[in-house]
Formats: C-alpha cells, structure tokens, sequence
C-alpha cells in the first residue's frame, strides 16, 4: 500500500469592507438602554455610591482638618 497523494480544497472567507456591520449594535439606542440599566438598578446604584461617597468626603474633610491642625 503506497501513499496517495490527496487533493485538499481550501475555503477562505472574507467579509466585504462594505458589509461589515460589527460594531452598530452597541451604538443603536444607547440612550435608550441606558435609560433601562439605571430605572432598572438604581436601588442597587444607590446603595453601592451612598457609601463609597460618604467614605470619599469624609476622608477628604479628615484631610483637610489634619492639615489645618498644625495653625492652631
């Protein structure tokens, strides 16, 4: 039994420059979405920022209440 040599078809795809619509999905009535995502979750939103602000400014006041200290 000898080798016989097998004739193998190549398919190449290609997407015409033209016809690529990729990225049209994420930009379609992104206001829209948005809109939904923050009625949707906005409990949830609240309850995340609520403290990460709180915890900001009051570092922030702490800062500058230490650096004011060394004037009185």
């Amino acid at each position: 039994m000898g080798k016989q040599p097998v004739k193998l078809k190549a398919v190449v795809y290609a997407l015409s420059p033209f016809q690529q619509k990729i990225m049209t999905g994420l930009w379609k009535d992104l206001p829209g979405k948005i809109h939904h995502k923050v009625s949707e979750n906005w409990i949830s939103a609240s309850l995340l920022l609520g403290p990460l602000i709180g915890v900001h400014s009051y570092v922030q006041h702490f800062q500058e209440k230490e650096k004011l200290e060394h004037r009185y």
